[in-house]
């Protein structure tokens, strides 16, 4: 029997998570790029076959990667060197032409098999790759969730085949065409979420020869990996206080892991060397930026929080405030994910603003009916949709809106303490994403949208609402109220 040990390190949703941060233990630092390429580092010099794999979402959530729209975070990844990395569906919050340069960028391959090119039916990205590794051949295959179409809504030349059937078909594709005898490992990098990666590898036929799925996107903390249809299916949390290391045994002659260990490794200073030189890379961006955005708009009575998606938050309500005092809109939906970090304040810069709702969008109002309205609540509070991947909302303050998990319905619906009307018109406040992705996450078509009478924009750039808003009031507090409950 010919075996070789690899060691695979695996990382997914780094989300621009570039600097470390204070632990509970005095001087101890957690997380952050600089420390994450340290202990990259150690291994590679440590192990003789050691590969290095990212998950999508490497963009998208910190301020230095939107203030240079994912170029930092690409400069910055080059220096971590991955052997090959996957899309996610924040690779494409910059547009596609940029998502096309930031490709260029990169010092390492980034492979997707489902997006296409609809007039040519033509893959817009490598959809595989083989590594050879001490004369062992790995296949990666790249696959990105059904939310990649949400980013698309704008480009009509795009399309991507995202069901997990279509996902298992061209997965089968590739490999009936490129796996021969020769391969020895096929791992798939996937953006799709842990519930989704076990249906698929259910999906998957065993000729096909998949053996492991590194994940991302549901931001799993996992505690050993799993086992589906006999591949192995692990995910390394978000952002960069850990990282997945595989070790593994792999047979030459039957193509087959015959032995490994997984774990999800801490990533501290306790027993790690930062990497000086990608720290001083960072801290040039760092130093940029903070000359720009360290500019106190406020300071609140205490820190709000914003502690999940699913769930009504003290952030949500008082952007969901903000912008109902727009003026004559009786439902405000804030798209909860678009919320990004857990908590605000006391002191707020223009930083903290950024960092925390940095998808600078536009808010239109609709008309819609009070049906419809009912229909909107009913979708987004069900118990299936809070899963840590649905589209949840927060909402203003005049709204109660409550729902029963053991009847699986909207019990009641009020605006203002009055019960909404079926028959009634009510406007409502949508940011420019949730408008065009309406009809998968609200059940309302564009035409559903404007039926009654044409929208209204009211703001151009939500961060500039936040923020004048915020310069203008101090000692601000909120609270959670019951204005989502559920029974």
């Amino acid at each position: 029997m010919n075996t070789k040990r690899f060691t695979i390190l695996h990382s997914n949703d780094m989300h621009g998570d570039f600097l470390a941060e204070a632990g509970t233990a005095p001087g101890e630092m957690i997380g952050g790029l600089s420390l994450l390429s340290g202990y990259i580092n150690t291994v590679r010099s440590q192990e003789k076959n050691v590969i290095y794999t990212i998950s999508g979402d490497m963009v998208q959530g910190s301020i230095i990667d939107s203030e240079y729209r994912g170029i930092s975070t690409i400069e910055i990844m080059n220096y971590l060197a991955p052997d090959v990395a996957s899309l996610g569906n924040h690779e494409l919050d910059y547009g596609l032409p940029q998502l096309l340069f930031l490709d260029k960028m990169a010092n390492f391959p980034i492979i997707n098999c489902n997006m296409y090119i609809k007039k040519y039916n033509k893959r817009l990205f490598a959809p595989y790759i083989v590594k050879t590794v001490d004369d062992f051949d790995i296949l990666f295959i790249g696959i990105v969730t059904e939310a990649i179409l949400d980013s698309l809504r704008m480009d009509n030349q795009i399309s991507a085949f995202i069901t997990l059937e279509d996902a298992a078909t061209e997965i089968g594709h590739i490999c009936d065409a490129y796996k021969n005898d020769d391969i020895d490992l096929t791992v798939l990098l996937t953006h799709i979420g842990l519930d989704s990666d076990r249906e698929l590898a259910a999906l998957l036929k065993p000729e096909w020869g998949v053996d492991m799925m590194l994940g991302g996107h549901s931001h799993s903390l996992m505690d050993q990996p799993e086992l589906v249809n006999n591949i192995l299916i692990a995910q390394a949390a978000v952002g960069t206080n850990q990282i997945g290391r595989f070790d593994l045994l792999v047979d030459d002659e039957t193509n087959a892991i015959v032995d490994w260990k997984w774990q999800l490794v801490p990533i501290h200073n306790n027993n790690i060397t930062p990497d000086a030189d990608l720290q001083k890379f960072i801290d040039s961006y760092k130093s940029a930026i903070d000359d720009k955005y360290n500019t106190l708009l406020c300071r609140m009575a205490r820190k709000l929080t914003h502690p999940a998606r699913e769930v009504e938050t003290e952030v949500g309500n008082l952007f969901a405030d903000i912008f109902a005092s727009l003026g004559d809109v009786d439902v405000v939906l804030i798209g909860s994910g678009s919320i990004r970090l857990p908590e605000l304040g006391p002191m707020v810069t223009l930083r903290d603003l950024k960092q925390m709702f940095p998808y600078d969008d536009s808010f239109t109002r609709y008309t819609i009916t009070g049906q419809q309205l009912l229909n909107v609540f009913s979708k987004f509070m069900r118990k299936e949709n809070r899963n840590h991947e649905g589209e949840c909302y927060q909402v203003n303050g005049s709204i109660r809106a409550a729902y029963d998990d053991v009847f699986d319905k909207l019990v009641s619906l009020e605006i203002n303490g009055t019960e909404v009307d079926p028959e009634g018109h009510y406007k409502l406040g949508l940011q420019g994403y949730h408008a065009l992705n309406s009809d998968a996450n609200l059940g309302l078509s564009m035409d559903d949208l404007t039926a009654i009478e044409p929208s209204k924009v009211l703001a151009t750039s939500m961060q500039g609402v936040v923020e004048e808003y915020l310069r203008h009031h101090q000692a601000i507090t909120q609270a959670v109220e019951g204005r989502l409950s559920y029974r």
